[in-house]
């Protein structure tokens, strides 16, 4: 399956007389030269095990990287990274060498006394099937801890009833609903895309309707390195003109990343702004003027 969406789609399919593919295959070599740097660097407690896909690996490969990394002292968090569970779920119902893998890494993380989860990707409720509710329940029973992580998707998931439903179905299926993306900007998916203002009045809407470990944060992964941001937690956010200006002081201090809502859902006289260099400009400073004042 290939997510339209996906920051990743440098890396997806095969190379076109206009875009040359970079290669992610499983690559063992590779794999140890990422954990000799790790060991090197004792600030790297929390390791994300994707980049393709933990689905496509073989037993034998998620368990030989799972226990390497677990005996790293400086590892302390493990996450399997997949789209499996909502794209193929029988997968956890018939190979069993693969869960079992699984099972023993996490049993081993948790005997060191090790947080090992597998992060999923559900983005609908209608992708959650009773395929499906076995396929957690069976995770569930081993005491394999799942968290989800959303795209919000215009005319998919930015309905208030459509993101409830999908929060209440993954609670059913004992998927911790964990965060909901503002969609990236993404090359080719403007009509994807949904405003800053979407995701605060959707998470107006979810937050209440369960308990409060259940419920979703709405972020904005900031371009440029800031990281996850909660939405509302902008600096400053002009829906005029569709810009919104983040700080992320424990990861980039003093630094301001700007996000831009889609240029379609902005009024015809902003958008005629967007389309002259200079008026970008002027928009721009003038968000960035006001970020700055808000923190005098």
């Amino acid at each position: 399956m290939y997510c339209r969406f996906c920051t990743r789609s440098y890396a997806v399919g095969i190379d076109t007389e206009e875009v040359e593919k970079v290669n992610l295959k499983a690559n063992e070599e590779r794999w140890k030269q990422a954990y000799a740097y790790i060991r090197t660097r004792p600030e790297l407690e929390d390791i994300v095990i994707s980049g393709g896909d933990a689905y496509q690996l073989r037993a034998q490969q998620l368990e030989d990287i799972g226990m390497s990394l677990l005996d790293m002292p400086n590892v302390r968090r493990m996450r399997f990274a997949t789209k499996g569970p909502a794209v193929m779920p029988q997968k956890i119902l018939t190979d069993d060498a693969w869960v079992d893998a699984l099972t023993r890494v996490v049993e081993k993380g948790r005997k060191l006394h090790k947080e090992v989860v597998l992060h999923t990707h559900f983005n609908h409720p209608n992708e959650i099937t009773g395929i499906t509710e076995d396929a957690m329940n069976k995770l569930f029973e081993r005491g394999i801890f799942v968290r989800n992580q959303s795209v919000l998707q215009r005319g998919v998931n930015d309905a208030p009833e459509t993101m409830l439903l999908l929060v209440k179905r993954l609670g059913h299926v004992n998927v911790h609903p964990y965060y909901v993306y503002v969609h990236d900007l993404v090359k080719g998916v403007e009509d994807l895309r949904t405003s800053v203002d979407t995701a605060i009045y959707l998470e107006k809407h979810v937050r209440g309707s369960t308990a409060g470990f259940n419920t979703p944060v709405f972020v904005v992964d900031a371009p440029g390195g800031g990281g996850k941001r909660d939405a509302h937690s902008y600096e400053y956010y002009d829906r005029e003109t569709g810009i919104s200006v983040y700080q992320a002081p424990s990861v980039k201090p003093g630094e301001y990343f700007l996000y831009f809502d889609p240029l379609h859902q902005l009024s015809t006289h902003t958008q005629r702004r967007w389309q002259d260099p200079a008026e970008q400009q002027v928009m721009v400073d003038d968000a960035l003027s006001k970020a700055k004042a808000r923190l005098r």
